[in-house]
């Protein structure tokens, strides 16, 4: 089967498509013909070798997070779906490889598609909705009412964490772009910063939760506008004791992660919040949660740009380089 396999870390050039051997489906797995693949910041950042030590994927490895397909073979134990079933997933960490013809994927994993969508719409939704979930219900217990900030409301974690925020009966702010302030506004955003205009840090106080994509710098300011007792919670580090310890990590590993988010966690704890770093998991149960929301209308997709199979190193690059001001990119086989 054709298949992109990154081949060495660290650049573009390392990733190449190749002729490999098809999946084999274990008694817990489907083997999914994919449809679609949609492309992730992730990616790029496993790609490039960033998260090597506590993803250790040995070259070489198909890349790719997200999928939407058609069910062509069942294991033996598995009990949730047939031969034929229309799904999405997110894999799991262990069994990533989306950007190829085939995966086989724990049926644990692996949600119906939502027939109100196209094969496109669905694959671009899984890594982004599950961490949308993650952060906003499992990890925030976001309550009606409660003051609720998204970074990059325009991105892909952002598009649908602003839908889900204002399902779950929050007053939704966000910082994006000029350009995107409609598309934001239309999602549910309640209070739009337009970062080239307004630091919002001065403009926004006594928020219940923040979730930030971007790290850094920003998620240090984003802790000066939670009240005491808020929440902030971020998808780009700095990992920290809590997320050693769910990785399973050697001791060395969780004192190297401890003090990675050591200011972080000072910083929290002075200003009477705290802080947690998530690093979303899959879970078939979460995405078929989200899938009643969707049919519903409650969330929708925002795509971006749909690129051929063929040219998924173009993808990869399209999004690398920031072109993808709004939404999801896509990659189709079909």
């Amino acid at each position: 089967m054709r298949a992109f396999k990154v081949e060495r870390y660290g650049d573009k050039d390392g990733v190449r498509a190749d002729q490999v051997p098809e999946p084999q489906a274990g008694a817990d797995d489907v083997l999914v013909r994919i449809h679609a693949a949609s492309i992730n910041p992730l990616d790029l950042k496993i790609r490039d070798g960033k998260l090597k030590t506590f993803l250790p994927y040995r070259t070489p490895f198909i890349l790719g997070n997200d999928l939407a397909g058609v069910v062509v073979e069942v294991g033996a134990a598995v009990t949730r779906f047939a031969v034929g079933d229309e799904v999405y997933a997110r894999p799991g960490k262990d069994r990533i490889g989306t950007f190829a013809e085939l995966i086989a994927v724990h049926q644990d994993d692996v949600a119906r598609k939502p027939a109100t969508l196209t094969m496109e719409e669905a694959a671009s939704l899984p890594l982004v909705a599950l961490t949308s979930w993650q952060a906003l219900v499992e990890r925030a217990h976001v309550q009606p009412g409660q003051n609720v900030l998204i970074h990059a409301g325009s991105g892909g974690v952002g598009t649908i964490a602003i839908q889900l925020a204002k399902h779950l009966g929050a007053n939704v702010a966000t910082t994006t772009s000029p350009a995107n302030a409609d598309l934001v506004k239309k999602l549910g955003a309640d209070i739009v910063i337009e970062y080239t205009q307004q630091a919002f840090e001065t403009v926004l106080h006594d928020y219940d939760v923040v979730l930030d994509p971007l790290g850094g710098e920003n998620l240090e300011k984003s802790l000066q506008i939670l009240k005491p007792g808020g929440k902030a919670i971020s998808i780009s580090g700095p990992p920290d004791a809590a997320f050693a310890r769910e990785l399973g990590a050697n001791p060395l590993l969780r004192l190297v992660m401890t003090a990675l988010s050591f200011r972080t966690r000072r910083h929290a704890r002075h200003r009477q919040v705290t802080y947690e770093f998530l690093f979303m998991k899959a879970s078939g149960d979460q995405l078929r949660r989200l899938t009643a929301l969707i049919d519903a209308g409650t969330i929708r997709p925002v795509l971006h740009r749909v690129f051929p199979f063929e040219s998924t190193r173009e993808a990869l690059g399209y999004v690398e380089k920031g072109h993808a001001k709004a939404g999801k990119v896509v990659v189709t086989m079909t």
